[in-house]
């Protein structure tokens, strides 16, 4: 069996699954549960100074697919609504029960050195493994200064992280917001001020919905609502892209990073870690379906390194991020022609009208000879643009796939095109 042990920042768990810091991280209830069905760690739901904050209700609303399957979740929920020193205690104690998993800690104050220098201390005392910054929080606190309004500046990012890397000499990780333009820049300065590793994407603004009865948004607070944070797997592959940003640019390339955003299964897993996460953050597929899914989480993981001959997690780190690269620098030579296979084919015609009405008409269909409604689609090759739009709408897995039509061409980006004024020579 491949070995799922992780090692990040040189903190041990038995695999790379964390609970990421919310709902289910709240108590020591929550997580005796999680490590008890086998989750590898945790980062405790993010604690602030006393007094602390009041939560309202309803604090959730969905987002469905038209079958009603649960594509992402807004919250409007804050840091931890129970006072610090029980927070504290439980952690001291979690720690204690369990040694061999992973325990940070979130936290979150005002843009004060005195504030974090404060709880940093009381952190510390817990034995806890390392803290992770929140400076993503987009809903309720940055109305007060803190969670995305200290993310969103770079600047503020520098100035708090090496606060906290004076005040602590714990690992620090900083919890990015992707509620940004440019996820380098944040992660550029959390680097700068010698974060040990940053942790993205935190959840990202929303409205899930209207109701048009009551003409406010679901899962409204009486007749007012607010956007909030959005997670869940809708949101994966704005997380992909960010974490892969983060690990091909030269001035963050190389910071650990704790992947996080949309991870609902073991191929979600894999794909944050072959783009460099040295291990992932879940939450909303624990929120969905309990924590026991952590078995699903490791099994896959396991048995598809076994597969692929991956003895350990970094034989494939990092290994989908030598591919990644500017549009510029795409073969403009490389060409692919659509092909149905007509064993599969159910002759539904998603393919023919999607690409008949908004493509590029490389679709035909024939009706059969004989009795009844079937019909044979074709793909006009000489059409073809290669878009994959007809394999994306086909409903059938493997009916339709993209064939390479001119193998052995030359590579020719747009860097070196003769159209490109400034073209680069190879």
């Amino acid at each position: 069996m491949a070995d799922l042990s992780c090692s990040f920042l040189g903190i041990e768990s038995p695999n790379p699954f964390w609970l990421a810091s919310a709902p289910p991280t709240d108590k020591a209830l929550n997580v005796y549960r999680a490590f008890e069905a086998g989750w590898g760690g945790a980062v405790w739901k993010t604690l602030g100074e006393d007094p602390p904050p009041v939560n309202v209700c309803s604090r959730y609303s969905a987002h469905k697919s038209s079958s009603g399957e649960v594509i992402g979740i807004n919250n409007v929920e804050l840091i931890t609504d129970r006072p610090l020193s029980v927070n504290l205690s439980e952690i001291r104690q979690t720690k204690k029960d369990w040694p061999d998993r992973a325990l940070i800690v979130s936290l979150m104050v005002p843009c004060e050195k005195k504030s974090w220098q404060d709880i940093l201390k009381q952190v510390e005392d817990t034995g806890c493994d390392g803290v992770e910054l929140n400076f993503g929080c987009p809903h309720g606190m940055p109305e007060r200064g803190m969670g995305a309004a200290v993310g969103q500046v770079p600047e503020y990012i520098e100035m708090v992280t090496q606060w906290c890397k004076e005040s602590t000499d714990l690992p620090v990780i900083v919890k990015l917001t992707p509620n940004i333009t440019n996820i380098t820049l944040s992660a550029s300065a959390a680097k700068r001020a010698g974060a040990d590793a940053v942790s993205l994407i935190n959840t990202i603004n929303s409205i899930t919905g209207i109701d048009l009865d009551s003409m406010t948004a679901l899962g409204a607070v009486g007749d007012k609502y607010t956007s909030g944070g959005y997670c869940g797997s809708a949101v994966k592959p704005i997380a992909l892209n960010m974490v892969g940003q983060i690990g091909r640019h030269p001035e963050t390339a190389g910071i650990p990073v704790s992947g996080i955003g949309g991870i609902s299964n073991w191929h979600d897993a894999a794909e944050f870690i072959a783009l460099g996460a040295g291990n992932v953050q879940v939450c909303t597929a624990a929120m969905l379906n309990g924590f026991k899914v952590i078995s699903d989480l490791t099994d896959g993981l396991s048995q598809w390194m076994d597969s692929k001959g991956y003895k350990a997690l970094n034989d494939f780190r990092g290994r989908a991020l030598a591919g990644l690269t500017d549009w510029k620098y795409l073969d403009l030579n490389y060409k692919t022609v659509a092909h149905i296979n007509q064993e599969l084919c159910i002759q539904c015609g998603r393919c023919f009208a999607a690409c008949e009405d908004t493509e590029h008409q490389a679709i035909s269909v024939k009706p059969l000879s004989g009795e009844g409604w079937e019909r044979r689609f074709e793909v006009q090759k000489e059409q073809c643009v290669g878009c994959n739009l007809c394999q994306i709408t086909c409903p059938v897995n493997n009916c339709i796939s993209m064939v390479r039509g001119n193998e052995g061409s030359e590579y020719l980006p747009w860097v070196r095109h003769p159209a490109n004024p400034l073209t680069e020579k190879p």
